[in-house]
């Protein structure tokens, strides 16, 4: 179920601090993003970078709020040479406790239009292959595994294997 109150939209450079605060909550509360509890750097001009590549660029960067809370984000960074311009990296972001109300969904459903739109030729991320419900949300949306980053990630004192992803657009 998808509740009424949960707004669509691409950030905007206020977002920024906002936005931090939600990703530094996310790692409190998922194993599966890249940093541990408390371990992520408040550096919000490196963000901030990121923010207006998206709001100025090309870039996708778009939110799910539930109120004026940020509770989820899919960004997707165009390559920045010509050799990789066609193809876009994907990092999604759901808090825990909105996942399975289809807000993945709606994000890979923008991303595909966000895709054809920039004449993007090639989706890809990078999944840690435990994580099932991101899995799941992924296959669903057309990503396929196209290897193994065999103990690329330390969690939980167990090195574990992430699969490259990738959905080929046109």
């Amino acid at each position: 179920f998808m509740s009424e109150d949960i707004i669509f939209r691409n950030i905007e450079k206020s977002d920024t601090e906002a936005l931090w605060n939600m990703m530094n909550q996310l790692d409190y509360e998922t194993k599966f993003m890249l940093y541990e509890p408390g371990e992520r750097a408040k550096n919000l001009d490196r963000l901030q970078g990121i923010v207006d590549n998206a709001v100025d660029g090309d870039d996708l960067f778009f939110l799910a709020l539930d109120g004026n809370e940020i509770i989820g984000y899919i960004t997707a960074q165009i390559g920045n040479v010509r050799r990789n311009k066609h193809s876009a990296y994907i990092v999604v972001g759901i808090r825990e406790k909105y996942r399975n109300r289809g807000i993945g969904t709606k994000f890979f459903k923008k991303l595909d239009e966000w895709a054809e739109e920039k004449n993007i030729v090639r989706l890809e991320l990078t999944v840690i292959s435990i994580n099932e419900i991101a899995l799941n949300l992924y296959k669903k949306n057309g990503f396929e595994i196209e290897g193994i980053k065999r103990k690329s990630m330390y969690i939980d004192g167990k090195y574990l294997d992430e699969y490259y992803m990738a959905k080929i657009v046109r």
